[in-house]
């Protein structure tokens, strides 16, 4: 038997988790407090309408049970067909998410790239562009003065790209990952196009905001991408990220509160597993620590004056990882292959599991907005208060 707690943080029974699972009436937000699942839907009947709450702390609701006894199917294991759906933890939230938030990342494969694979190159490009600039690469903050002083070098030596321009400019990238109910869960499928021959998962921490923008909790993501796409043109972004099953989110929302907050997720080291069925193995890390835009101010770069989400949203904070080690054949780089088990961690909020097939095979997406409020309505549940 899969058991979630086994993918949970060490310190799960103390932490204030946010979730949804598949009842037989339909999909119900849970709270898990001091190790017990609440049922909340006569408190907040919605995801969204639960991360609006501001005492969601003390909510009341029916006792499902205890969390480590409960079993919840896996993509990975068809004999848990039938068992308790685990669902992404967020509803009506849009799925938001930001890009080329680690901009030593992004000018170290500029230099990479310049100094052709040698590294004492690009030990030189690297240092002659930080005499230029006047400071440490790995300091430079996005629309300093620092950063557009590299940014005139770089354009100057005929480097820049429109990627450098997200990672050091003023502006950060902000795209919509996914629609409104279409990620994914823990132990779900995640789909990459049949027709995608290059593409990789990133694995990123993603912070639940309220409607007013407050951060309320954070989870973890794999915001799975196609590499091939995305590498033709910028402009099939949306192709490229916007799939069935390509959003995952889980395994449960873990609230802010005195044991844990936004300086946990600046702290955050967030690691990748994937195993193939064919016996490959990669694994690789990405530090928070090195994030060039605090999560508060991309927060900020998403909502406000200009943009406003009265459902509240999710922001896929970026990552640093970058796959390149070899799987098919050398020089080819790392790409999916169906079956895949893909593991994404962090302390202090657990491991995001999932297997890989197409988008295509994935189970298809069937639930949408006007469906839930029908199945929500049935259950005399549209009259919960917000």
């Amino acid at each position: 038997m899969t058991a979630v707690t086994d993918y949970l943080p060490a310190d799960w029974r103390d932490a204030l988790l946010l979730g949804r699972i598949e009842l037989p009436a339909g999909p119900t937000p849970v709270l898990v407090r001091e190790g017990r699942v609440l049922d909340i839907s006569r408190f907040a009947a919605t995801s969204a309408d639960a991360a609006a709450r501001t005492d969601l702390s003390i909510a009341a609701g029916e006792d499902l049970g205890p969390l480590d006894e409960m079993a919840f199917e896996v993509s990975w294991d068809p004999a848990s067909r039938g068992r308790t759906h685990l669902l992404s933890p967020v509803d009506l939230q849009c799925v938001k998410a930001s890009g080329v938030t680690f901009a030593v990342s992004a000018v170290e494969r500029v230099i990479e790239e310049r100094a052709r694979g040698d590294a004492h190159r690009a030990n030189e490009i690297r240092a002659q562009l930080a005499e230029r600039v006047g400071a440490d690469l790995s300091a430079v903050r996005p629309g300093s003065a620092e950063a557009l002083k590299l940014k005139d070098i770089l354009i100057a030596d005929g480097l820049w790209s429109q990627y450098l321009e997200v990672a050091i400019g003023k502006d950060a990238e902000i795209f919509t990952k996914a629609p409104v109910l279409s990620s994914v869960g823990w132990g779900d499928f995640v789909g990459v196009r049949a027709d995608s021959a290059w593409n990789n998962p990133e694995p990123e921490v993603v912070i639940l905001c309220a409607p007013d923008g407050r951060p309320v909790g954070a989870t973890l993501g794999n915001d799975v991408n196609l590499r091939d796409v995305e590498g033709r043109s910028a402009l099939l972004l949306g192709k490229a990220k916007d799939n069935n099953a390509s959003a995952a989110l889980g395994p449960f929302v873990r609230l802010f509160d005195d044991g844990f907050t936004m300086d946990d997720v600046r702290a955050a080291e967030i690691s990748l597993e994937v195993r193939g069925e064919d016996g490959f193995v990669m694994t690789g890390s990405s530090s928070m620590s090195l994030i060039s835009r605090d999560p508060l101010e991309l927060i900020g770069q998403t909502v406000g004056a200009a943009h406003q989400y009265p459902d509240g949203f999710t922001l896929y904070l970026g990552t640093m990882f970058a796959p390149i080690q070899d799987r098919d054949a050398p020089g080819q780089g790392f790409t999916h292959h169906m079956g895949d088990r893909v593991r994404v961690a962090s302390a202090r909020l657990g491991v995001l599991e999932n297997t890989v097939t197409t988008s295509e095979q994935a189970p298809p997406w069937t639930l949408g907005i006007s469906g839930l409020m029908r199945n929500l309505a049935a259950r005399g549940l549209l009259g919960v208060p917000a």
